[in-house]
């Protein structure tokens, strides 16, 4: 977690490579006599903060942040952090990933994107059944598997039932079909991978298609439905656990306490409260029930039981009744109903995406042909050359036991050239060489010349991978932002985080120097009981004090007709830190209790009882109790010693008449 946070960190202030001239863009920080410039500041602090403020205070406050960040890179470079094969290859990986939207065929991803977008204002229903087979598979295990599939197609072109045969014996291998039936339900572009889409959304409705060959195996897909996508909805629930876990009791009893709470809605009261104080989802409970974005097109797919309800939900505001799923009761309200945008609204995310996906990949032979054509490509001589090959290989190139041209002659000669690169024989044989073949599976020379058109095509994408700094600023730049991320990272682990976490001595000692800031405040050991109403409170708190129940009976009699009535905890509780102690409107200031059965009091319009067994006084903190707190007080302190020092070491000027104006 760490490492990300640094890396992004990184992306937001490092370097970008800007044109300026110095009357335009002035300079607005020198390090050591190296001006950093308005437009490379301004870039930065406004992708850094998408509202930015430009009073003197802000601009002041992140150009601090911004320096520490600079002295960083440049110390790591001093120490030669920049050299490290580790990270070097850390940052080579990073590269390849980056450069991939740039190693495709605009044109052509043009129109994936357009399709892409196409298929997210339209969606496909579809169930498929699958027959595994990875895609290093054996030609004879492929075919045992294309065999297999292509016997369970024409047993329901016969006329079996989809459903079934996918969930019997010897249907389908996705493990999911047992439940579904092989049913996928509804989904858009980029929620599957790419050739399984491509058939469902290509195959007529009530069709079944030929075998579809994709990572996981052989598919075949029906498809059921298609239509216009109902967009995506931001929505919340109330939930209550239930599931095939559970007794039956335990499954009437979430029964009745979701109809108890849906009751409490249509009584009139809030959503967002009813759901903080009963709902059983703990991500969502704080936040007023709320969930992700789900629908078509997004990350987050809902199970269909809690999709088609949600979606019937007729306005925003509007709650459904409970419904149950496998996860348990829910109770949906609609926050907001989100269209599918425009295409150029979409046209972005749908880039990013497709430059991911291994649709891109339909884009390379088209983008290799281009880069022939640019760079003057030719391999007139390849033909005449190639022949060495096939007359001096046989087929104990696929045991790996070729070990070269035995004749030498002809090393030198060109088979293939552009730009200013030359291929030659000796090239490619130290090329063919170094390939890993398992067994064969077709002629020498079909071999030879599939290799050698790999061999081509992987020698000019090599070299336009040398040239994406030059032809692209913005690549450069960001190669730059992963660069510096990666180094601060490094610097900082070795610097502060493990020398923290190391100095054992050093750790105690700032403890001892510090022991006032690690203290525990008052805390109460007790049972603390959550009532629905003042009314409830009265008759626990008469229960409390008559001292012939435990709480758990206590628990057990008042909640008897609702599952609402009380909740208890036992535990130890700290006055600061927990909620319903807190005080006021801002709750700065906690409440106080004794020892014994305390009054009634109220937070948030919900009534407590609480029944203190031992006060726990202030007290400051022993080492082994506070050592995560201290290591991590520690750590702050040596870097902000660290900065320190660095800043001494660096003659650093900022022009504040310059900086002040870049909001202008």
């Amino acid at each position: 977690m760490r490492k990300l946070q640094l890396l992004i960190l990184g992306l937001i202030v490092s370097a970008i490579t800007f044109a300026h001239d110095d009357h335009n863009d002035p300079v607005v920080l020198t390090i050591d006599g190296v001006g950093i410039h308005k437009s490379e500041f301004l870039y930065i602090y406004t992708k850094n903060n998408p509202k930015p403020s430009y009073k003197k205070a802000d601009l002041d406050e992140y150009m601090e942040l911004f320096i520490n960040y600079k002295l960083k890179v440049k110390e790591a470079e001093k120490l030669g952090y920049d050299t490290i094969p580790k990270l070097n290859n850390e940052l080579a990986q990073y590269r390849t990933q980056l450069s991939l939207p740039y190693m495709v065929d605009k044109e052509k991803n043009e129109k994936l994107i357009k399709e892409a977008y196409d298929r997210t204002v339209n969606e496909v229903r579809a169930s498929h059944i699958l027959i595994r087979v990875t895609p290093e598979a054996s030609p004879e295990d492929t075919l045992k598997a294309y065999n297999r599939i292509m016997a369970i197609r024409e047993r329901l072109v016969a006329g079996e039932d989809f459903g079934t045969l996918a969930a019997g014996k010897g249907g389908s291998e996705d493990p999911s079909a047992a439940t579904n039936k092989g049913d996928l339900g509804y989904f858009s572009a980029l929620q599957m991978v790419f050739p399984f889409e491509e058939a469902a959304f290509n195959t007529a409705v009530g069709e079944i298609s030929m075998p579809v060959r994709t990572r996981f195996g052989y598919h075949i897909i029906k498809t059921v439905d298609k239509r216009a996508s109902r967009g995506k909805m931001q929505g919340a629930h109330i939930m209550v656990l239930s599931n095939d876990k559970m007794s039956e009791k335990e499954k009437e009893e979430a029964e009745k306490k979701i109809n108890e709470i849906y009751a409490l809605l249509e009584g009139g009261e809030k959503f967002e409260d009813v759901a903080g104080k009963y709902s059983d989802d703990q991500s969502s409970k704080g936040k007023g029930g709320l969930l992700p974005v789900f629908g078509a097109g997004s990350k987050q797919r809902m199970v269909p039981e809690f999709e088609e309800a949600a979606f019937a939900i007729t306005e925003d505001g509007g709650y459904s009744k409970p419904v149950l799923t496998a996860y348990g009761w829910h109770i949906i309200k609609r926050v907001e109903m989100i269209p599918v945008p425009s295409y150029e609204e979409m046209y972005r995310e749908l880039k990013l995406k497709v430059e991911k996906d291994v649709r891109a990949q339909s884009t390379k032979n088209s983008f290799i042909n281009n880069l022939k054509k640019e760079y003057g490509f030719t391999d007139a001589n390849a033909q005449k050359l190639l022949p060495i090959f096939y007359n001096n290989i046989g087929n104990e190139i696929f045991q790996r036991r070729w070990k070269g041209l035995e004749d030498e002659a002809h090393d030198k000669d060109i088979m293939f050239e552009f730009k200013d690169q030359f291929f030659t024989v000796k090239d490619f044989e130290t090329y063919l060489l170094g390939l890993s073949v398992n067994g064969q599976k077709t002629s020498v020379q079909a071999y030879i010349e599939t290799q050698f058109t790999a061999y081509e095509n992987a020698s000019i994408l090599k070299y336009e991978d040398t040239q994406l700094e030059r032809k692209y600023p913005e690549f450069r730049s960001l190669i730059q932002e992963y660069r510096d991320g990666i180094l601060v990272f490094e610097i900082m682990q070795n610097e502060i985080w493990n020398k923290a976490s190391e100095d054992t001595v050093g750790i105690k000692k700032y403890f001892e120097a510090h022991k006032s800031d690690f203290t525990f405040p008052t805390r109460y050991k007790g049972e603390l009981y959550k009532c629905k109403d003042k009314e409830t409170a009265k008759e626990v708190y008469a229960l409390v004090a008559s001292d012939s129940l435990t709480f758990g009976q206590i628990q057990e009699r008042i909640n008897k007709d609702s599952q609402l009535n009380l909740i208890v905890k036992k535990h130890t509780f700290n006055s600061e830190t927990t909620e319903a102690f807190k005080k006021g409107k801002k709750g700065k200031k906690s409440l106080k209790f004794k020892k014994g059965l305390n009054k009634i009091f109220s937070r948030n319009d919900e009534y407590y009882v609480f029944n203190v067994t031992e006060v726990l006084e202030p007290r400051n903190r022993e080492f082994k109790e506070a050592k995560g707190l201290v290591t991590a007080a520690y750590q702050n302190q040596l870097e902000k010693d660290w900065l320190a020092k660095l800043r001494t070491e660096h003659k650093i000027e900022i022009q504040h008449d310059a900086l002040y104006a870049v909001g202008k």
